[in-house]
Formats: C-alpha cells, structure tokens, sequence
C-alpha cells in the first residue's frame, strides 16, 4: 500500500522578518567594509611592520679580525670561531619524548661530558638550583659544538663566538700587541691599526617562511661575509725568531733591563725584524704587568753616545769643514766652557785621522771636528734630521725627541761639544735607525714601516734628500773600518763587508748622570751595496765591562749571519779580493 504524501502550503515571508534579515546582512557589509578600510588605510603602515617582523630574521655577522700574517704569509694572529654553551633545565627533552616530557639534568650531563671531557660533577655543580639561563662552558671548538649539535636536546644552545689566538705566542708580542674579552685591540698594532684590522659588522634582513625556511631573496654574495684579506708585514718569520733569540740570550747573560733589535731594509725602509725584551705571551695578557705592554723602542728616548758620531761626521762632510784624508788631534782631554771632556778611557790617541776616531770612539777627537762647524749650522742640520718631531709610521705612536732650543745650542759653547759625540739630546732607538738608514741609502729619507700596505702611504710622501751619496759613502767606508779594526770587530764574518758603530752611554736620571747604561751597536751591511741596518740596544746591563762592543756586537753578529742564511747572501770578499758586482 503506497503511503500519501503530505501537502504542505507555503506561506508568505512576513514583511517584518525579511526587513530585519535584510538590514542584518547590510549592517554586516558594512561593518566588514568598514573593516577593510581600516586595515588597508589607516592600521596599513603598523601592520606592514607586524608582518615584516614575521617575515624577516635579522642576521648579524661575528666581531671578527683580520689575520695577521708576516711576509711568507706565515700566521702571527688570527680570530678561532668558538661556542658557549648554554643550557635551560626546564626545558631539557630527548630526540622522540614526548612534548611534555623534562629530562633531568643528570640526564643531560651523561651525555655531554664525552663530547666535552669535562666530568660530570663539574658540569653538574654549575646548574645550582638555577632552571634558566646557565653557562656551562666557553671555548668549545667546531667539532665538539657540531656532536652537541647532533643530540638534537632541546634545552641547550650553542652561541658562536670568535676569539683571537697568537700562535707564535711571545715573539711577536711587543710588536703585534694583543686583544681584550671584548675583541678590541689594547696594544701594539692590534691597537694603532685597530681600522685597518677589524671588520665592521654588518646585519641582514633574511626573508622566511611561516616554517622557519629561508626564501630567496636578492640578497649580493657580499652581503653575508665582509672580506677574507689579511693584514700583511713585512717582518719574516724566521729573521724574527733568530733575532729574538739572540736578543734573550744575551739580555739576560748581561742581566739587563730589557733590549731591542731591528733590521731594516734601507732602500725601502721595511722592517724585517722587530724583537724586544722583555715579552709576553699575548693569549694570556692578563698575567703581566701593563707597563711589558709598552713599545718602548718608539717611545721611550735615550742618548744615542757614540752611534751618532757618524752622523755627525757627514754633517762636517756636507759643510765641507772637514776633508776626506784630514787629521785631527787627540789629547785625551778638552776643556770647553769650563767644562772637561775626555775620552771614555782618559787615553789621548795622537794625531789621527777620522776612520781611527770611529774606531778608538775618540770623543776628544768629535769635540774638535765638530767645532769646525758653526753652532747655528750645526743645530740646523739637527733640526733637519726631524730630532724632536715625531716619527711617522705605522708603528706605535711614536715620541719625539728632545733636542735644546736653538738659542741654548748656540750661546753655551758645551751644548754642540756633547752632541758631537751624542749626548745632550735624545731620540727613540727606531729613530737612530732611522738616521742610519738614511746615511746607507745614499742619503734618502727612508721611513720605517711593518705593513706591506704602507708603500701606498710612502709614494705619496716625497722623500727629501737629506745627504749626498759621495758624503754617504765616505762615512761607510769609514764605518767599515770600525769592524775590520776597531771596537765593532767582534761583528766581523769572514767574506763580508759589514760597517759599523758602538756605542755606551750613560743614563741621565733627573738631569744627573749615573752608572747605569745603555749599550748598542749599529751595523750597516753588505757596505759595497747597502741594503740592511741592524741595530741593537741594550738598556742597564748590570754586569761588569758592560760596553757596545762586549753586549751589543755579538748580538748583532748573530742576527747578520742568520740573515746572511735566509737571505741567501754571498759573500762579496773572496780571498782578499773584492768582488765587483755590477747594478
């Protein structure tokens, strides 16, 4: 039996129903459109900033340095990438627990302790009671950062850090300086080149999905790494090493306050060597006093005695007061202004001519010469040389010398005596190598530099000339005489033409002079064909019979024979005759 269907009669909307479902509608229109307007016009600008922060991560590159290199590209400093460790208890959960699973900090520590071999007490005993924020250790390296890594527990976060590591640790340090916790250069060039050394930091905005994924963007391959070049000297690693350690040597066989030695290409003033004693170890600054940090060989000043009588003597030479074969008469003593000068061993020397002053030191001899020169044109010449200006370089900031003031210099008559023979005024030990450089080159104003970049600087610098080259090479030969014959002898090595010039002189403290000493010895070598000045200072040697020719010579013999090795230089005498090398 089919069933009937029920017939239902439609009936009207009311007109009160449909209104009010019509107004509904309109008003909803409306206020989604009113919405609209808002986000799109007036909450635009705030919501573009909302989405870029969503959008966006900011990456910022790592302080970081250049590395140091010498010459040969050996490393003398470079920046490690490094990682602290630190870890969040309350957070602690295992690759596959689940979300609302905390692991023990007991847990944790069983197995980072392999990775970092560190006992598990040790590692324990930091937590404390702390669930937040804790340090565990620093100076984890790649390879271990890269097993934390791998353990996926969550909880733990690696920081990279870079931290700045000298591995020639002591030989470099009273040229290269050192950095401090925050990675700011503190001394030597690590400071006075800060600019030239760090790398700027830069920041980056990387676009990413809602996953975390990073999207392409038109980021440059540049924008992301700053540069890779180095910072490069001209020193050489191994004249760096054999100088140093013929430097300590004798330093401390003389029981000295500290010492210095350089050597320096005299055609293009590079410096191939730099070492003074005392040293630290630059990786552990903070166990040494502040005043080792100090580069006193370009700030602090001495007398330079007996090493400036070359100098002096090409002064005489240019004023033409003096002739190459003249004579001059040593007494042993001279009176001047009421004062007495004398000779360092009271020994008069007769009637001698200049080579012989060089080689008997003769200060008798120096106060004679020189006064053939008018005191006026004497300090000019002085002044000339830049004695009490700073020396510019791209080594430490440099002291200027002291020299008398020209009204001083030329109305008391014992002011021009004493700087004969390099008293009475002061300049740094670079300084006087400097001068020596000078008078080897062929008269040139040579300027001292360490960094390979530093010949941009000098091209745009004129270089003055300051002697003749017939002048220069008179007072080398000269020099010459002083190894082959007189108190430099102890430089000499057969085969080799090796000039030179010693020097002891006493310390003024308080404008009085003492016992104490500095003893130093200047080299000019090969003499036929100059091209390396060695000199060598030694300060306050405490032993007895402490002179340039006992302290400063042997040290300076070392050093030329290692340089003769790496160098490869051939000898230019063979069997008493002179070998001619053409240009």
């Amino acid at each position: 039996m089919k069933r009937r269907k029920k017939i239902v009669n439609l009936v009207p909307l009311k007109t009160q129903r449909f209104k009010i479902t019509y107004l509904f509608f309109l008003l909803l229109i409306f206020g989604l459109f009113g919405r609209l307007v808002n986000l799109q016009v007036f909450s635009a600008a705030e919501l573009q900033k909302k989405a870029k922060l969503i959008q966006f991560t900011k990456i910022s590159s790592l302080t970081r340095r250049r590395p140091i290199v010498d010459r040969n590209n050996r490393l003398i400093a470079y920046d490690k990438p490094l990682y602290k460790l630190w870890a969040h208890p309350r957070y602690f959960n295992f690759p596959g627990d689940s979300t609302n699973r905390s692991r023990s900090v007991e847990e944790v520590v069983n197995k980072l302790s392999p990775i970092l071999n560190v006992k598990d007490e040790i590692l324990i005993s930091k937590f404390g009671n702390k669930m937040v924020g804790i340090e565990l250790l620093d100076e984890i390296n790649e390879n271990q950062a890269k097993k934390i890594k791998n353990l996926h527990i969550s909880g733990l976060d690696l920081i990279k850090y870079s931290k700045r590591y000298y591995p020639q640790s002591n030989l470099y340090s009273n040229l290269i300086g050192f950095v401090n916790y925050e990675n700011k250069g503190k001394a030597g060039l690590e400071l006075h080149l800060e600019n030239q050394i760090k790398l700027l930091n830069k920041s980056n905005l990387v676009k990413i999905g809602g996953d975390g994924t990073p999207l392409p963007d038109n980021s440059g391959p540049r924008d992301f790494i700053n540069d890779y070049k180095s910072l490069g000297l001209t020193i050489d690693s191994r004249l760096q090493k054999a100088s140093f350690k013929a430097l300590s040597k004798h330093v401390l066989k003389w029981n000295a306050k500290k010492g210095f030695a350089i050597v320096l290409n005299v055609n293009n003033g590079e410096i191939l060597s730099l070492a003074s004693i005392p040293s630290y170890d630059p990786n552990k600054y903070w166990e040494y006093n502040s005043d080792i940090f100090k580069g006193w060989y370009s700030q602090d000043l001495f007398e330079p005695g007996s090493t400036f009588k070359p100098i002096n003597l090409a002064f005489a030479l240019e004023e033409k007061v003096i002739q190459q074969d003249g004579l001059v008469e040593d007494s042993g003593k001279i009176n001047v202004g009421g004062w007495t000068l004398s000779n360092w061993d009271k020994k008069g020397n007769g009637y001698i001519d200049y080579p012989r002053v060089l080689q008997v030191s003769s200060n008798v001899g120096m106060v004679k010469i020189m006064q053939n020169l008018p005191p006026k044109t004497y300090w000019d010449w002085l002044n000339k040389l830049g004695i009490s200006k700073n020396l510019e370089t791209d080594l430490f900031e440099s002291t200027a010398g002291q020299l008398k003031s020209k009204d001083i210099f030329i109305s008391q008559t014992i002011e021009p005596a004493v700087a004969s023979f390099g008293k009475g005024f002061s300049i740094s030990p670079l300084k006087l190598a400097q001068l020596h450089a000078v008078l080897a080159n062929g008269g040139v104003e040579v300027i001292p530099h360490v960094t390979l970049n530093f010949k941009d600087y000098a091209t745009n610098n004129s270089q003055e000339e300051i002697f003749s080259e017939e002048v220069s090479r008179i007072v080398l030969e000269w020099m010459e005489s002083v190894v082959e014959k007189g108190s430099g002898v102890g430089a000499k090595i057969e085969g080799y033409r090796i000039g030179g010039k010693t020097g002891t002189s006493q310390k003024a403290i308080n404008g009085r002079y003492t016992s104490k000493k500095v003893c130093s010895f200047v080299a000019t070598f090969p003499i036929n064909n100059p091209k390396y000045v060695v000199l060598v200072v030694i300060d306050e040697p405490s032993k007895a019979y402490a002179y340039g020719s006992t302290v400063a010579v042997p040290v300076a013999k070392e050093i030329i024979e290692s340089l003769i090795v790496i160098e490869k230089i051939p000898p230019q005498i063979e069997k008493n005759r002179l070998i001619v090398k053409k240009p």
